[in-house]
């Protein structure tokens, strides 16, 4: 699955993007994520499709020794997207999308250098990258941690009967990363 021969540095990430042939590994990792940490919430029965939805922009996957153990993608904004709506700055926005890690994985920067690549893409094309993440997930600490400023809460309905609350958020402008 790796484009390098060399795979990445043991215990360091090497975040590269996605090829139709790395989608069976993200399948795969997909699986004890969800097992372990209830990501996504609603597991989806057909996670191939799931994981390329129509406004996907780029994706990118995370490997550790040559194995897919993380990944990402960006999607311009569409009119559900909650964290877009909340935007309000200057330069359109584009969602950060479907970021998940192996369970065991964790701690070895993997999510950091996903998100990472996926807001320096969304700059890119001078696009604003945002997220949401489900109120209660504890990935809200995550994004904190790494300087994600808080949009708001919002809640969306998930079907006809359930509403859930989500925790959105937007990187920091790069005018305020210069400043701080």
């Amino acid at each position: 699955m790796t484009t390098d021969p060399a795979g990445s540095p043991s215990g360091h990430p090497r975040v590269r993007p996605r090829l139709p042939a790395d989608l069976d590994g993200c399948v795969a990792v997909l699986a004890p994520v969800h097992a372990h940490s209830g990501c996504p919430v609603d597991r989806p029965d057909r996670p191939a499709p799931w994981l390329t939805p129509g406004a996907l922009l780029a994706a990118w996957v995370a490997e550790l020794d040559g194995r897919v153990v993380g990944h990402v993608g960006l999607c311009g904004a569409e009119k559900e997207d909650v964290a877009a709506n909340l935007w309000d700055g200057r330069t359109a926005p584009a969602v950060i999308s479907r970021l998940y890690v192996a369970p065991e994985a964790r701690g070895h920067g993997v999510g950091a250098a996903l998100l990472a690549r996926a807001v320096g893409a969304a700059r890119a094309r001078d696009l604003h990258p945002v997220l949401d993440v489900v109120a209660t997930d504890p990935a809200a600490s995550f994004y904190e941690r790494l300087g994600r400023r808080l949009l708001g809460t919002a809640d969306q309905r998930w079907g006809p009967a359930r509403t859930v609350s989500l925790r959105c958020y937007a990187a920091r402008s790069t005018t305020a990363r210069a400043t701080e």
